[in-house]
């Protein structure tokens, strides 16, 4: 009931975000950015964090540590959610989240797909987000209820595109469940049929292609919260959605096991998703 009771509040609630909030959550992506790349292309050690396709680096942890102390400073009584810092818990209704090297394995092997995330939640409601690639300075930025825009400009998801005529990403990460991996080999079976082609990096660019209209939709079985928060805002606040596969809305509950659970998503046009959902996800085993 007290659920249900906060979820109404937020529908109703009048969001305000304060320039400072924009200011910082701005800030925050080019500083981690510009650290970012005085590592990028060199001979960066990385050790295994979950599973093989898990890795951090001095970079990610640098990165990490930079931007929370600067939300920290600025707001000390905000949550911060981090992905190398996990959870800190202030009991405030603003919570940060943030992921400071998203595409980590393209880093480490000197590919340019990876970038920072940082978004804020009013509770459970992400109400600003932005990513920001260092190589090539593409900032992206999404405040709830008033669009996105890269570098400035609004950014459009192309509401035409059907399955058939699109490039998907579809992204997967080991593992030793036998189930989950025949799972994930049918959707890619039933996309391989339905879709135009497929790529993948495995990162943030697949979701902001997607929000720029340029792939038609993507999917990504594994993903943390820090993945997903900005990415699901750009994505909605440039006209698509972002479900999880089983066609459900995305729910985050600030709980002591958010930095573990995995949220297995699908985004794009509503009626892609759709089509995704009916076409792609068929005769699952899961």
């Amino acid at each position: 009931m007290q659920h249900q009771a906060q979820k109404l509040y937020i529908k109703n609630m009048q969001i305000t975000i304060k320039p400072d909030m924009k200011e910082t959550l701005i800030s925050a992506l080019k500083v981690s950015g510009s650290e970012l790349l005085k590592y990028f292309g060199t001979q960066i050690e990385s050790s295994q964090k979950e599973s093989q396709s898990s890795i951090v680096t001095k970079a990610d942890l640098k990165s990490d540590a930079l931007i929370v102390k600067l939300l920290t400073d600025k707001f000390p009584d905000h949550n911060i959610i981090s992905e190398e810092g996990g959870y800190k818990n202030k009991k405030s209704r603003y919570t940060w989240v943030i992921d400071p090297l998203d595409g980590t394995s393209n880093f480490a092997s000197a590919i340019p797909w990876f970038g920072v995330l940082i978004a804020l939640f009013d509770y459970t409601s992400p109400i600003m987000g932005g990513a920001y690639m260092p190589v090539t300075g593409n900032l992206y930025f999404a405040e709830k209820g008033k669009g996105v825009s890269k570098n400035g400009i609004p950014v459009l998801l192309d509401k035409e595109k059907t399955l058939r005529n699109s490039l998907v990403a579809f992204s997967v990460d080991y593992t030793d469940n036998e189930k989950e991996l025949e799972d994930s080999l049918l959707i890619y079976r039933n996309l391989v049929k339905c879709a135009r082609n497929i790529r993948a990096t495995n990162c943030l660019v697949d979701f902001l292609n997607v929000a720029e209209g340029m792939f038609g939709a993507c999917i990504n079985l594994y993903t943390r919260v820090w993945d997903i928060s900005a990415l699901g805002l750009i994505i909605s606040e440039a006209g698509g959605i972002m479900k999880d596969i089983n066609g459900n809305e995305i729910v985050y509950s600030f709980t002591d096991g958010i930095c573990e659970q995995n949220f297995p998503v699908m985004a794009g046009s509503e009626s892609i998703v759709n089509e995704i959902e009916k076409s792609v996800m068929k005769n699952r085993n899961l």
